[in-house]
């Protein structure tokens, strides 16, 4: 089997260029391999309005070896598509991020094991109370897994919330961090209010952690998770710099 997904993995092009460094022009700041500027897969400038994220992305290009693997650069994988994809689509973007806020992650409650149910109200309820604080947003929390419909207002402040994220790069960031933690108000948690990245990748995963504590670890399923991790940090990252701009 091993054998087999082997043969199966892509053909990774091999690592074309000696240097990787950050060339500014026109008050942009391009990744330049060789001297030479990059483009994304859009054909577009690979250039970006901070010089600290275009060195974020250098910094991704120069650990690669005799091979270019995307997997291994995030950074760059999110500023490619926040220039071909998202700056030409900014309100679908904010639509599909809306969709998390009706039936967010944070929203659903067990209402057993004991140690389960204190567990979710210790890493969501200062989520909640934060969106109630810094937007307005009031949320109706629900037991089990039955959809239960969000006020109008309270979606409706997350909307608002979302439409004031005026850069494209910031703003694919944020959609990486929502899907990847299954809740845009744990990703605003993060990138707007007081959780820091440990705090928000925990939050994500509170019925994980218990279930691990339950019945052991997964290896492979923790395998997967470290890297959904390095991911989200990446994008953490990137709404960080790219906010800057």
């Amino acid at each position: 089997m091993r054998a087999a997904q082997a043969g199966m993995k892509p053909m990774l092009p091999k690592r074309f260029y000696k240097e990787a460094g950050v060339a500014e022009r026109d008050g942009l700041f391009h990744l330049a391999l060789d001297g030479r500027m990059a483009k994304t897969p859009g054909k577009q400038a690979l250039a970006v309005p901070s010089r600290a994220l275009a060195e974020a992305m250098a910094r991704e290009w120069a650990a690669q070896e005799t091979e270019i693997d995307p997997a291994t650069m995030p950074i760059t994988r999110i500023v490619n598509s926040a220039i071909d994809g998202v700056a030409a689509r900014r309100a679908e973007v904010v639509e599909d991020l809306v969709r998390y806020a009706g039936s967010d992650l944070v929203l659903y409650r067990v209402s057993e094991p004991a140690r389960l149910v204190q567990a979710q109200d210790d890493a969501w309820n200062p989520i909640l109370d934060w969106a109630r604080d810094s937007h307005g947003a009031r949320f109706t929390l629900a037991e089990g897994v039955m959809h239960v419909t969000q006020p109008d207002e309270a979606v409706a402040a997350i909307r608002s919330a979302l439409e004031r994220i005026d850069s494209p790069f910031a703003l694919a960031a944020l959609h990486v961090m929502t899907t990847l933690s299954g809740s845009v108000l744990i990703a605003l948690a993060h990138a707007l209010g007081p959780l820091d990245p440990d705090g928000a990748w925990a939050a994500a995963h509170v019925d994980e952690l218990y279930q691990e504590s339950v019945w052991g670890e997964d290896e492979e399923a923790m395998e997967r998770r470290r890297r959904r991790e390095a991911d989200f940090r990446a994008a953490s990252e990137v709404y960080r710099l790219g906010a800057l701009s």
